[in-house]
């Protein structure tokens, strides 16, 4: 018999949400409200405004360059969940500083509060098998950065923070609105005319339909105990070739091995078989992805056409 984790929260929370308006933020805002929360989201723009306003929650104006805007909605609220990551991979030493700048707002004002900090991260990749809950973030090489901020927020479980980390997969996706890295693989399909796989394609890319991600985001704020790294996976590896065959179906291209360079500096972790399990969090938090996965989601085809 699974053991459910504690429930620290009965209560109706005020959750301070970045990227309420991203592609997975967009999934996590009406989670939260369908739960009995209220959500302040963090709007750069008027639309994102607009869009928060439309899911249901309360905007604060402003972005993740601005400390003290990042530390009013956490010290307004009864918990954080930072989502927002900038994913212009021509730029991102700049994501990374971001990142930085706003773990290191919201560890300032939340310390001794014992409020609930869930932030987003990445899962890891380990030569030979499937990585775990257990193992550590890379703190090294082009995602470096993350699995130190990372690092960073579990390490606040010490100074009276509840602090966890949902680590994602590669490919995050909902029909017809993104899929994470396989995003990248489409995009390149539209552009070149061909379905392109590195190697043999037999390296391994673990996925998740956003909404079993958005509602791990809940689990975690509501249930987490400090210091919790959770694993939002559904497909523990999906193989870059079945990604290239299903894109290749249904654009009607070509499917071919391509090189690395095809894919820019992201060439050399698409290359990297990193498997993922997510057993520990299913028995923990009694989380059962129970969405589409990513080759049902590409067959299904329905891609944005994504700008050259």
């Amino acid at each position: 018999m699974g053991h459910k984790s504690h429930h620290y929260q009965e209560f109706i929370m005020r959750v301070f949400v970045t990227g309420a308006t991203g592609g997975i933020g967009s999934a996590v805002v009406p989670e939260l409200i369908a739960a009995g929360h209220q959500v302040l989201g963090l709007a750069r723009s008027d639309r994102s405004a607009q869009a928060l306003t439309d899911l249901g929650g309360a905007v604060l104006r402003g972005d993740l360059s601005d400390p003290e805007v990042l530390r009013h909605g956490a010290e307004q609220s009864d918990g954080v969940i930072h989502l927002a990551f900038s994913n212009d991979f021509e730029n991102f030493d700049r994501a990374m500083a971001e990142e930085t700048l706003a773990v290191e707002a919201f560890a300032a004002a939340l310390r001794g509060t014992d409020k609930p900090l869930v932030i987003a991260s990445g899962t890891p990749a380990v030569p030979g098998r499937a990585s775990t809950e257990d193992d550590p973030m890379s703190t090294d090489g082009p995602l470096g950065g993350r699995g130190r901020n990372a690092r960073t927020v579990l390490e606040l479980a010490t100074e009276g923070v509840r602090s966890s980390v949902v680590r994602l997969p590669r490919s995050v996706h909902a029909r017809g609105k993104g899929y994470g890295f396989a995003s990248i693989l489409i995009d390149a399909a539209q552009r070149t005319g061909v379905s392109g796989y590195l190697g043999d394609g037999s390296q391994r890319w673990p996925a998740v339909h956003t909404l079993d991600a958005a509602r791990l985001f809940r689990l975690a704020l509501e249930e987490a105990a400090p210091g919790t790294v959770l694993h939002a996976v559904a497909d523990q590896g999906v193989t870059m070739i079945a990604m290239a065959e299903a894109i290749g179906r249904k654009l009607g291209v070509p499917i071919e091995a391509v090189p690395a360079e095809s894919f820019g500096f992201l060439g050399a972790i698409f290359a990297v078989d990193q498997p993922s399990s997510s057993a520990i969090t299913r028995q923990k938090f009694n989380w059962q992805p129970t969405h589409p996965s990513l080759i049902e989601e590409l067959d299904a085809g329905g891609y944005p056409t994504l700008s050259a």
